[in-house]
């Protein structure tokens, strides 16, 4: 059996290699020579050099694809239908496509390569991203694990955007990371303060993004951004909210808050943030102090290991599971969740479980 495992192993290694070969190869070898890009049936027509992925070509040329993963194909985010010429759907490809998708000729942007020429259909409210140059105006550790970034607009010196939106980081070449690469992070400040963005990014070990952020991003350092992104954003209604965030999941859901208190809400809110211990928890007292403006808010901090010493009188346990004691019906209400992937299918089948419509379960799912 060990032998057979061994074996599979080694196949497995020799294939990534040979992927990494043909790649290398591809990209250094291969002259596709000059290729063209119809958008949107001759609205938009590119010419641009073959052989790079659709992704980054199209951000070459000014048109910004949301991508959360940066291009690593794992989040399935940057979908485009290729019309004509996009080659046959790759196996990295087909784990976030719904079959009518494929059938519509639905890509990932970033796995398909310009080899030749193409015609895609992008939808029109991507030619409404811009590029923004910015400062580091402020950097403090939230916790152990999350530093929190304010970022001053330079140029366009404004953004617009919706609460619960994402903006995707460009990470400069430095010493690790040998070309620049794209991170997408949720924008945790009010849309009331456009000259100015926050966000809250936990390090990954070994994250090319993170690590810069974490020990190599300064004050004064200039970064570019692009977007906004994303569908994940408070709706108009009057429905009760259900708010569950893990983590710095919390940035988008702080967002959509500073929202509802700048209009005055009324709706029943309850945010519940799950973290591990009281060290974890970060933000406390601006929740709290926008809580004092929203009348019909409640906060319901979750800890899912903390010890008996730190003498903690709140909630215990799975953030989820708290939720789960705390509501038996959930059909009039909306759910809002942002965090990590485990979290977020829970939540999901919690509130299917619990009468509420798929529809009105609106998440940023962290890949």
């Amino acid at each position: 059996m060990l032998q057979v495992a061994l074996g599979l192993l080694a196949l497995s290694l020799l294939a990534a290699v040979l992927a990494l070969l043909l790649e290398t190869a591809d990209a250094y070898l291969m002259d596709y020579g000059e290729c063209e890009i119809d958008i949107n049936e001759g609205d938009k027509v590119l010419k641009v050099q073959g052989g790079g992925k659709l992704l980054s070509t199209l951000m070459d040329q000014g048109i910004f694809v949301p991508s959360a993963c940066g291009g690593r194909g794992s989040c399935g985010l940057c979908k485009l239908r290729v019309l004509d010429g996009g080659g046959p759907v790759l196996p990295t490809e087909t784990p976030y496509m719904e079959p009518e998708e494929l059938e519509k000729g639905t890509r990932l942007s970033c796995q398909v390569k310009v080899r030749n020429d193409l015609a895609l259909e992008i939808p029109p409210e991507l030619f409404l991203i811009k590029e923004y140059r910015t400062r580091v105006v402020g950097l403090k550790d939230l916790t152990s694990t999350i530093k929190e970034v304010r970022l001053q607009m330079v140029e366009p010196a404004e953004i617009e955007f919706k609460p619960g939106q994402f903006i995707q980081f460009e990470v400069p070449e430095y010493e690790g990371c040998p070309e620049p690469v794209y991170r997408a992070y949720s924008i945790a400040s009010s849309a009331e303060t456009p000259g100015e963005l926050k966000l809250c990014i936990t390090k990954v070990e070994g994250g090319l993004a993170t690590t810069y952020v974490h020990q190599y991003l300064k004050e004064g350092d200039e970064v570019t951004l692009n977007g906004p992104y994303g569908d994940f954003y408070l709706r108009d209604s009057d429905r009760e909210m259900i708010m569950i965030a893990t983590g710095s999941g919390l940035a988008p859901l702080m967002s959509i808050l500073y929202q509802l208190a700048a209009r005055g809400s009324e709706r029943k809110v309850t945010l519940f943030f799950g973290t591990r211990a009281k060290a974890d928890l970060f933000y406390v007292d601006e929740i709290e102090g926008l809580g004092e403006k929203l009348p019909n808010f409640r906060f319901v901090p979750v800890l899912s290991d903390s010890p008996e010493e730190e003498g903690w009188e709140g909630e215990r346990g799975i953030v989820t599971h708290a939720v789960d004691r705390m509501y038996e019906d959930c059909s009039d209400k909306e759910g809002y969740l942002c965090g990590n992937p485990l979290m977020i299918d829970s939540a999901v089948e919690l509130f299917k479980r619990k009468g509420l419509e798929e529809d009105r379960i609106y998440y940023d799912k962290f890949a």
